[in-house]
């Protein structure tokens, strides 16, 4: 297999949180894309704007710069220059061949072993893979203590900031202007997933990637919290909607109770929408059992 992996990265503020943690970003993925030694084959990428250049490690290819970002969609009181989701997909999908693509926020580290789990999964015959990652202490602040952050398993986190997925997917995905780094980025994804993949996983118990600090929902920007959502509530939902099988979700597998849990508990789902989805499903199954019985009762009295 052939991964394309890509990442946004910003020229943080000196001090600021995302400036310690992407050098422990970087690194990550320098040392998984060494522990799997071409198999697979993974190809390294970062996108972002002109002034971000000075902080990417040569050992990334560097896409071409975006050309607009959430700034040129709509007015913001605060300004916040954050690249579109697609345009971010998008420039992966031009820039290599690869057979898979591979989007994993800044603040997502990776575990040594991760693209080689990655094909392993892969190789089950999914076209995509959402992977959770895992929270560890917020005490660490360096490159060097990675091999203790590996040692700590952190605890399960329910968010979504790690997309694998089969190339062809990106021309059936709806994401309109979602930015990247806002809440409903993520909502957006995973939907369009659930909708258009043929054999979505969701990676929820593996030692994959995680994360400096173990909070569910970090402050959020209201401005641009409130545009992502307009945008995947009026011009992405509307058009999955009838395409959503609540089969195809994250732990539909689970009793009725716990899916519903699970399911209310996690901040990429709507419970309402779940809720009506489940009482959807619920009458088919009874409508198909009533049909049954009818016409055994129909072939008896004959």
């Amino acid at each position: 297999m052939k991964f394309a992996h890509v990442i946004n990265p910003v020229n943080a503020p000196e001090g600021s949180e995302l400036s310690v943690i992407q050098p422990i970003t970087f690194e990550s993925i320098k040392r998984a894309h060494q522990f799997c030694n071409g198999k697979p084959v993974v190809e390294l990428y970062t996108v972002s704007f002109p002034e971000d250049h000075v902080i990417i490690p040569a050992y990334f290819e560097k896409l071409p710069d975006l050309q607009r970002s959430v700034l040129d969609i709509a007015p913001f009181k605060s300004i916040r220059k954050y690249p579109l989701l697609l345009d971010v997909l998008k420039s992966l999908y031009h820039g290599s061949e690869a057979e898979y693509l591979v989007f994993t926020n800044m603040d997502i580290t990776l575990m040594p072993h991760f693209y080689v789990a990655v094909e392993e999964l892969l190789s089950e015959g999914h076209d995509a893979l959402v992977i959770n990652r895992r929270g560890i202490s917020g005490k660490y602040k360096s490159v060097e203590q990675l091999p203790l952050m590996y040692s700590e398993f952190g605890k399960p986190h329910p968010g979504f900031d790690c997309f694998v997925f089969k190339r062809e997917l990106l021309h059936k995905l709806i994401l309109e202007d979602i930015c990247v780094g806002v809440p409903f980025s993520e909502v957006s994804l995973i939907h369009n997933f659930i909708a258009f993949a043929e054999n979505l996983k969701l990676v929820d118990d593996l030692h994959l990637t995680f994360h400096i600090g173990a909070e569910v929902m970090p402050p959020i920007n209201p401005e641009y919290y409130a545009h992502n959502r307009r945008e995947y509530e009026a011009k992405i939902y509307p058009y999955i909607k009838p395409l959503l099988d609540i089969h195809k979700f994250p732990y539909a597998s689970l009793p009725l109770y716990k899916r519903l849990i699970k399911w209310a508990l996690n901040p990429s789902f709507r419970t309402q929408q779940v809720v009506e989805m489940e009482g959807k499903s619920f009458w088919r199954r009874l409508k198909f059992k009533i049909d049954g019985l009818r016409f055994e009762v129909m072939e008896k009295l004959r």
